[in-house]
């Protein structure tokens, strides 16, 4: 009898919690795999009894729900109809599961980079731009060179050296809504809002106080009338408040309406709830911030700028640096320099550092590309693209840089480092220390090392995670020790039963045969998968262990499946994670259906490829219709070659 697809699609629905419960939802050859916002919605014993699942485990964040090869296409087909969900790739499916494994921190960590990483190369051309101009301009100003800004080509240069930073609020606001899954275009509304020349420009607050006041209630609450340029967290906050309110107006607004109706709301509510109470709240922040530092600068032995040379960076990210002129300006006027600059100059030293490190370090031509040209502008003293885009997506370094940073403010605090002026950091800072250069060379020298030491050692490239139970081709089956279950809804590869008498598998690699519960991977040494051998190859090329017809071959190489001639589902698993190999050490000499016969090529494998990027290439032989045989039996360990019989199904 053929299997109700739709209601079976949508008992699995129900048990989920529904599809609001979905974060992602991805099937492999034989299994559903879901991605869930919260696992206790989840009815266990529904899911269970599921009409046509043959079982389900939770694994790598996801749980997936076993129906068996054929069936899975058609029950997603309609869990996708029914829930209005949208499909995702196996690779997409992985990565929010593994996003969803991540603490509250990191996903905001994660956020804050989905945000920034796309409008990276517009403010890295800027603060690369930005940096020299401010130094050539310091040092026109102090006599050390002439330089003639009357002039069309130093115009253009200056305008645009400051046109993503003037106008950032507008890139981020774009970014973020779409991060959040809000119309882009409604963001960048956002983000003119909170930059609107109606408001006082934010730059000029700590010069000229606020100019300007509106009473909300009567005697208890009144706002600024400021803008919010050089702050990141308010836009993110409005972006993500715009997303909630647009979603759900999506849903209960009439179609007829929704064109007009949705945007306009969206976009109004937002700004009262940003401009009365995200935004003043930042405002009493940054106020709160700025005199708890006053006080830690006169903290003895220089444990004070320690502190602020590590902190200076995180508050980067709120745009509360914005602020620090008032302590260089008030330092100024009371000592005839500033011993905060050398502070900052030291933090955002750090930063370059630690983002200079993951260029050199990194194998992803992409992320050096991205890494490289964020640091140079750090060390000219931006350090916005080195942090959103390099330090804080990975964290760590971003840790590294902050230690780099403190150490070399704690240094400049003890040796009474001081600036002249204020507004030209990192390498042109030095030109604001020229009473104490070897100081500041010092401090640099300290910040920089330390912060590219650290990242150096602490980063790793980020490899994929791998399920290596999602790229099985054929029916799931219950460990060897199970009871027989019965026979799987789905098309087999074959039209007759199991052999009734004993049929070998032979090996399809040279190497070491090793029992499936010494398998690093717990979902192959369970045997959940089914029953049959491991092998450590000593040659990388992978043969067929029977005659027998290709069923599945993974996108990635990295996996063969094989309906033999004999009754038995037999799937090889080359290497364990190796699915984030992205198919490079793998050739594929075979293409489903194609019929093999034993001992025939099937892949070539660069196994010394697989060895460097550190992963077990070990190979699991996996007789999947495991639950079809009396018994499925390993007869071989220690050495084997190409031929020698590994596994008996009875």
């Amino acid at each position: 009898m053929a299997l109700d697809y739709t209601k079976a699609a949508q008992e699995v629905l129900d048990a989920i919690g529904g599809a609001d419960n979905v974060v992602s939802a991805a099937h492999c050859a034989t299994r559903l795999r879901l991605v869930l916002a919260d696992d206790s919605k989840v009815d266990q014993a529904a899911v269970d009894n599921a009409l046509g699942a043959k079982g389900n485990f939770q694994a790598s964040g996801q749980l997936q729900v076993i129906y068996g090869t054929g069936t899975v296409n058609k029950v997603y087909d309609e869990f996708i109809r029914l829930g209005n969900i949208t499909a995702a790739t196996k690779a997409e499916a992985k990565a929010a599961a593994a996003e969803q494994q991540k603490n509250p921190f990191m996903r905001a960590i994660k956020l804050l980079g989905d945000v920034f990483v796309p409008i990276i190369p517009a403010i890295v051309a800027s603060g690369l731009l930005l940096g020299i101009l401010s130094a050539l301009s310091f040092m026109d100003s102090n006599g050390f060179i002439t330089l003639d800004t009357n002039n069309a080509w130093y115009q253009i240069l200056n305008l645009v050296s400051n046109t993503a930073f003037t106008f950032l609020q507008i890139l981020i606001g774009y970014s973020a809504a779409s991060a959040f899954g809000a119309n882009p275009y409604l963001g960048a509304v956002i983000g003119m809002l909170l930059i609107n020349p109606g408001l006082q420009n934010a730059n000029t607050v700590a010069t000229e106080g606020v100019q300007q006041t509106f009473t909300v209630i009567p005697g208890l609450y009144s706002i600024e009338w400021t803008g919010y340029q050089g702050h990141v967290i308010p836009i993110v906050i409005a972006a993500g408040i715009l997303a909630f309110i647009e979603k759900r107006l999506h849903k209960i607004v009439p179609e007829a309406f929704d064109l007009f109706v949705t945007p306009l709301v969206s976009v109004a509510a937002t700004a009262y709830i940003v401009m009365l109470a995200v935004g003043p709240v930042f405002v009493w922040a940054e106020n709160a911030i700025l005199g708890a530092i006053q006080l830690l600068l006169t903290l003895p032995l220089g444990l004070g700028s320690l502190i602020m040379g590590a902190l200076y960076a995180p508050t980067v990210v709120t745009g509360i640096h914005q602020m620090y002129t008032t302590i260089d300006l008030g330092q100024i006027a009371s000592y005839g320099v500033t011993y905060w600059l050398p502070l900052a100059s030291a933090a955002n030293i750090g930063q370059a550092g630690a983002a200079l490190a993951v260029a050199i370090k990194t194998r992803d031509v992409k992320i050096r590309s991205l890494a490289l040209p964020s640091s140079l502008s750090a060390f000219m003293g931006i350090t916005e693209p080195a942090i959103f885009g390099v330090n804080l997506r990975f964290f760590k370094p971003f840790v590294a840089g902050c230690i780099g940073g403190g150490l070399g403010a704690m240094f400049a605090s003890v040796a009474g480092l001081a600036a002249s002026g204020t507004g030209v950091t990192g390498i042109f800072g030095i030109l604001l220390c020229l009473n104490q250069p070897v100081q500041y060379i010092i401090m640099f020298a300290i910040a920089g090392i330390v912060s590219f030491a650290i990242s150096f050692m602490l980063y790793r490239d980020e490899t994929p995670a791998q399920d290596t139970a999602s790229t099985t081709p054929a029916v799931e089956a219950a460990p060897a020790a199970a009871e027989p279950a019965p026979a799987p809804s789905g098309p087999t590869p074959t039209s007759e039963p199991a052999a009734a008498l004993p049929a070998s598998i032979v090996a399809p690699l040279a190497g070491n045969a090793i029992p499936m519960e010494q398998v690093s991977d717990p979902v192959f040494a369970s045997g959940v998968m089914g029953g049959g051998i491991a092998i450590v190859p000593s040659e990388g090329k992978l043969y067929a262990p029977a005659d027998g017809k290709v069923i599945v071959l993974a996108d990635t190489s990295h996996a063969v499946g094989i309906a033999a001639d004999n009754g038995a589902e037999i799937l090889m698993h080359v290497g364990i994670d190796t699915v984030g190999l992205e198919g490079k050490p793998f050739t594929a000499h075979v293409k489903v259906g194609d019929h093999v016969n034993a001992g025939q090529l099937l892949m070539d494998i660069d196994l010394d490829y697989i060895r460097a990027q550190g992963l077990d290439t070990v190979t699991p032989i996996i007789i999947t219709n495991t639950a079809s045989y009396e018994a499925v039996e390993p007869c071989a360990n220690g050495p084997v070659k190409v031929g020698d019989q590994v596994v008996t199904v009875r």
